[in-house]
């Protein structure tokens, strides 16, 4: 008889890759995310968060989540569905849908869940989801939990999309699906194209912001507000737990979508809401967002300051244009040695490899936060400097 374990006991991987002693996930911080972390017990500069504004170790996002405990205990004991909505839970979707400037916004316990069950409540078993290839995994997992058939385009390919429109019926429902900065690339989509593209077919837009919110456009309302297409995009979707330094997620668009969303999305429905410190942070989050748009400025000056640094240095970053910057490592076992000789140095970076990338694409993740300061950036290039010498290929 088979066994359903035997998986679990054929899983030699990552084991054997800890006995070579490069192994490069859990590690354990001892201090609050910022730009600088203790991180096995030393002194090292994080260049691997998402914590883009640099709001997780703010006095005013904390003093906000301890003053909601403070008034609303530590948890709701439920969904919003029933007895877990408070009214923090709608003041802050009534200011992200007034800042995102679209009818009405839901929030959800995590970005990974919005995602889930945006797409699951959207589409129907007549309906296309038309996928980027490279898009997040939460995205796939919404797809397998709907009833829609997905189809998958080339990476930014716009020929490609257009002939996968072209072959889907009129009578069927359309939704492009599309992140708007590419979480491991820092590259981003090709939106006016894709708006064209959605008029001339009849499909609708969806775009997984949770990278762009809080960095991208002048007031950092995100990719759509980046090129101007704030109304051109059906669906936004974003993250708490990036440039809000909180944990969640939310969807914003119009009223008659989120009504609908609320009312049939299972993962929405029988999760439990929000914690009141986690709503209170990002609430405080959001208003600093909006007084303090210079964050956004301070945080495109660190990473253009990277992206130059590591040209002259001779270490490629391909295409990125975005505080996300791709180190290219090519080989996944050597991009496991850069990234532990780089945390030996004092520096954490993201070890990205196969299947997440292509095989022989491996790289290493770097972004970047607002309050990075000149120094911590000179030190992180000085020692990429000194580990990549050993490593031109």
């Amino acid at each position: 008889m088979k066994d359903i374990f035997e998986k679990c006991s054929q899983f030699t991987k990552a084991k054997e890759l800890i006995n070579t002693g490069y192994y490069p996930y859990f590690h354990a911080l001892g201090s609050g995310q910022d730009t600088e972390v203790i991180m096995n017990g030393k002194r090292t500069i994080m260049l691997g968060s998402n914590n883009y504004l640099g709001l997780t170790s703010d006095e005013r996002v904390k003093q906000a989540s301890i003053e909601a405990i403070e008034k609303y205990g530590t948890g709701c004991s439920g969904s919003r569905f029933l007895n877990g909505t408070l009214q923090l839970h709608l003041e802050l979707e009534n200011r992200i849908a007034k800042f995102i400037h679209k009818e009405a916004v839901m929030t959800f316990s995590t970005g990974f869940q919005s995602n889930l069950g945006i797409i699951s409540a959207i589409a129907g078993k007549d309906d296309y989801i038309i996928m980027d290839r490279k898009n997040h995994a939460s995205l796939f997992d919404g797809c397998r939990l709907s009833f829609g058939k997905t189809v998958k385009f080339k990476h930014n390919d716009m020929e490609d999309l257009e002939r996968i429109l072209n072959i889907i019926p009129e009578d069927k429902g359309k939704l492009i699906v599309v992140d708007g900065v590419f979480s491991m690339e820092g590259d981003i989509a090709d939106l006016p194209s894709i708006v064209s593209l959605a008029k001339k077919y009849g499909a609708r837009i969806m775009v997984d912001d949770a990278h762009g919110f809080g960095v991208m456009g002048e007031n950092g309302r995100g990719t759509a507000e980046y090129f101007g297409l704030e109304d051109e995009v059906d669906i936004i979707m974003s993250t708490f737990s990036k440039s809000l330094a909180s944990l969640g997620g939310f969807i914003a668009a119009s009223e008659e979508v989120i009504h609908y969303v609320r009312h049939v999305s299972r993962p929405f429905i029988f999760s439990a809401s929000i914690p009141p410190a986690n709503a209170a942070a990002a609430l405080a989050a959001l208003n600093i967002l909006e007084t303090e748009p210079d964050r956004i400025q301070k945080l495109w000056k660190a990473a253009e300051y990277m992206r130059e640094g590591f040209k002259s240095i001779g270490i490629d970053t391909i295409s990125s244009k975005t505080p996300i910057i791709p180190v290219m490592t090519w080989d996944d076992f050597n991009t496991f040695k850069i990234s532990k000789e780089l945390l030996d140095e004092g520096v954490y970076v993201n070890p990205v490899v196969s299947p997440a990338v292509k095989p022989g694409e491996a790289l290493l993740r770097t972004s970047y936060t607002a309050t990075h300061t000149k120094e911590q950036l000179d030190f992180a290039l000085d020692k990429f400097k000194k580990v990549f010498a050993q490593y031109k290929k």
